[in-house]
């Protein structure tokens, strides 16, 4: 990949967005990770940096913001931290242990957060920028009407292993690319080891699967194979990464809705 034509083309499609939708200021949610960085980096040379808006949203003690600061102020945003746990709180009205189950509470945070940048959105009349990459995408690993509710995907288009690339180039703190990749879901939580495997193989497991069309059910173990073989990955790990994304499939797809 040709790091630099990839960074201009994030410029160019950024800019063209806004100005297609007409708005000019962009709101983000900066986690303190690679991909918001990366996001924010392109927004400030797509639009100018005094119309980013970085909002910081830890759900009570965030152990690595001082890394979402230091995103903000490398890159020179507009910044503002908004605490969502007194948001997220009330929720156990709804049912008493639903702050207990990890995988519920983590997609109430993402909603609760889509709807703050929502509304900061309208505050500032902008739009929500997407930070969500190619891998995650086509895993399906991000929250539907959470962290996957947005306007534009920047980087949709780039493997989490090119992002990285592209961070070097857009000359984001080394601290951030190097740090383990999580959402931030949980206390300790890191994305490679939720999923099971590292980002290098599953970015070269779903970069051969783009390649080979499948036609039906039966399809799919051949291609299990097939990209075991290639990269010499044990079927299981191959087979986990395929059954996710289908499994996933559904959070790409626009709702149902019944002809006329």
């Amino acid at each position: 990949m040709d790091i630099k034509r990839a960074v201009e083309k994030c410029y160019f499609f950024t800019h063209n967005v806004f100005e297609y939708k007409g708005f000019k200021k962009a709101i983000i949610g900066i986690s303190g990770g690679l991909d918001s960085a990366v996001v924010a980096a392109i927004c400030c040379k797509a639009l100018g940096k005094e119309n980013v808006y970085g909002y910081m949203l830890p759900c009570g003690h965030q152990y690595d913001i001082e890394d979402s600061v230091t995103v903000c102020n490398t890159l020179g945003i507009n910044q503002q931290t908004i605490d969502i746990q007194q948001l997220v709180e009330p929720f156990r009205l709804v049912e008493e242990n639903i702050l207990f189950d990890k995988q519920r509470i983590a997609n109430i945070k993402a909603r609760v957060r889509m709807i703050v940048l929502y509304d900061m959105s309208m505050k500032h009349n902008g739009l929500v920028v997407g930070t969500s990459n190619l891998t995650e995408l086509m895993l399906g690993y991000f929250t539907l009407h959470g962290d996957g509710a947005c306007a534009l995907e920047p980087i949709g288009h780039l493997f989490k292993t090119e992002v990285r690339e592209v961070a070097k180039e857009l000359g984001i703190p080394e601290e951030i690319i190097t740090k383990a990749p999580s959402a931030g879901l949980w206390e300790g939580q890191t994305d490679e080891e939720e999923i099971g495997c590292s980002y290098e193989i599953i970015d070269a497991i779903l970069r051969h699967r783009l390649l080979i069309p499948a036609e039906s059910p039966e399809d799919i173990t051949e291609i299990i194979d097939a990209i075991s073989i290639e990269l010499e990955t044990p079927i299981k790990t191959v087979d986990k990464i395929l059954t996710r994304m289908q499994n996933n499939s559904f959070k790409l797809k626009s709702p149902t809705i019944m002809r006329r």
